[in-house]
């Protein structure tokens, strides 16, 4: 058993047609501003083909954007990560730490102790906390919640919330939609 990261390619197709269908392209439009063809496009974001560097950058012009951008906003063919956990002597500072590596459609942070409370939160999209040690309060849309040990709160994207570590070793763990993914529509703020 390894604790490597498996290298896949990227499916880039999934990203170029979020971002043509973002700009209300259609393919004819990109495969004239970029010179490629449209079934070459078509192919592209149904990852039936893996463009070469030369073409990605056309693409990426004609949408606007870079090939660097849409490699990011690329989803993974296959990966498979471990993040061990690790070990630290209490001393009873606060500590964050990231459960996912790289560019994901979740991000997942575990918050051990307290952090800044007065930091009020507002995310795009959907998140959820988990309560795996101690306790916390939980501001809400104006409404305080108590969570103990293993208890959760799911929030829907656009949300206001704060929260506090009640107890020390608090351990809490925040899982999240990226910003990236357009899970759901923008609400007025």
């Amino acid at each position: 058993m390894g604790d490597h990261k498996e290298q896949q390619p990227v499916r880039v197709g999934a990203a170029v047609r979020r971002r043509r269908r973002a700009l209300e392209l259609t393919l004819a439009v990109v495969a004239e501003r970029s010179g490629l063809s449209v079934p070459f496009l078509s192919q592209i974001e149904n990852d039936r083909a893996r463009p070469s560097t030369g073409s990605l950058e056309k693409v990426a012009d004609a949408l606007r954007t870079t090939a660097v951008e849409l490699l990011a906003a690329a989803d993974p063919a296959c990966s498979v990560d471990v993040v061990r956990g690790e070990v630290v002597e209490s001393d009873f500072a606060p500590r964050v730490r990231s459960l996912v590596r790289g560019h994901h459609q979740l991000h997942a942070s575990e918050f051990t102790g307290d952090h800044d409370a007065g930091r009020e939160f507002q995310h795009r999209n959907d998140e959820l906390l988990y309560v795996a040690d101690g306790a916390v309060e939980i501001e809400a849309e104006g409404r305080a919640y108590r969570l103990g040990r293993g208890d959760t709160l799911y929030l829907t994207g656009g949300v206001r919330h704060r929260w506090r570590a009640t107890v020390p070793d608090t351990r809490v763990i925040v899982v999240a939609v990226a910003e990236h993914i357009e899970a759901v529509h923008d609400r007025p703020r």
